[in-house]
């Protein structure tokens, strides 16, 4: 078995959904919300799961169009509906995932900078990370609407890291899935992969990364520290 690599992060970024926070209870509640005043077919969990990664606009893109079919003016109602109903229900029954307060706790410690990156809006990840208790360990949020783009573009991680004074080589991406990956990779960084999270359905072992995670904590382990 190859050795544990470890890295000289000063920085830490964080996905959010299926990373740091199990959101999917609400996001699925606001799918079915929106399907059902819109007269469309409900979603299974399962399958709503499946559709998250790259924000709410491709989230109720997929929901109106998988095995059906929705024009494009439908689609933009729908997200308008959506935004609507996950106001309301955002943080209700989301979980922070165990392990990420001791993670957080101790990274702080380590003296790390930590940011969020994520595809969720402004308006939904602010309040959430609010709500949950957790939004005062990180220096930044970088949400999917801060930039005109959003991961996999590694525009959102290079903004992350340029707000935090470091290098990109000087931090590390903990994410879900390909998104996360691919952002990070691009800006020369080093990911780290959870396989608790969401990742469009792919199997997570199957995306190239540098190392796997069963649980936040793991991810100490590689750290180097002096």
């Amino acid at each position: 078995m190859s050795a544990r690599p470890r890295f000289a992060a000063r920085a830490v970024l964080f996905d959010l959904d299926g990373t740091l926070l199990d959101t999917i209870t609400d996001l699925a509640d606001a799918a079915n919300l929106t399907l059902a005043e819109l007269g469309r077919p409900l979603r299974s969990q399962d399958e709503i799961h499946s559709f998250v990664g790259k924000g709410i606009p491709n989230l109720v893109r997929r929901c109106m169009t998988e095995g059906t079919q929705a024009s494009d003016a439908e689609i933009d109602v729908a997200i308008g509906v959506f935004r609507r109903h996950y106001a309301v229900v955002n943080g209700a029954r989301t979980r922070i995932y165990p392990g990420i307060t001791d993670t957080l706790d101790a990274m702080r410690a380590l003296g790390l900078k930590l940011a969020v990156v994520t595809n969720k809006a402004e308006a939904f990840s602010l309040p959430l990370l609010e709500r949950m208790g957790i939004a005062h360990h990180f220096d930044t949020v970088i949400s999917g609407d801060t930039l005109d783009v959003k991961k996999p573009d590694p525009a959102v991680v290079r903004l992350a890291c340029e707000r935090l004074g470091v290098a990109t080589a000087d931090a590390l991406m903990i994410g879900d899935s390909a998104n996360d990956a691919l952002a990070a990779q691009a800006a020369g960084m080093p990911v780290l992969l959870v396989t608790y999270g969401y990742s469009e359905g792919v199997p997570v072992d199957t995306i190239e990364c540098d190392g796997l995670l069963s649980i936040a904590t793991e991810a100490l382990q590689y750290i180097a520290t002096a």
